[in-house]
């Protein structure tokens, strides 16, 4: 999937596939009736360091974070994504 292609290019177009699933998902979560269909689309694991980890060297200070909230529509952004870069 990547010969031809960097390796950014790649990267950042499943970033925005699910950045815009994500999304897509938390909308039609917000306008689905509370259940079982709302919680399948709108939620889904959390994954990174929560809380930051903080560094301190007493001359400088460092906070690392990473948060990756994944739901359903976000994975099929990043499948079309995929889609969409392989037919590119």
């Amino acid at each position: 999937m990547a010969s031809g292609r960097g390796v950014g290019l790649v990267v950042l177009v499943i970033v925005a596939g699910l950045v815009v699933g994500s999304l897509l998902g938390e909308l039609l979560g917000s306008l689905l009736p509370t259940g079982h269909a709302q919680d399948l689309i709108a939620k889904g694991p959390t994954i990174g360091l929560t809380p930051p980890v903080n560094l301190d060297l007493r001359f400088l200070a460092l906070t690392f974070g990473l948060s990756l909230k994944v739901n359903l529509v976000g994975v099929v952004g990043i499948v079309i994504a995929a889609l969409t870069l392989r037919k590119l």
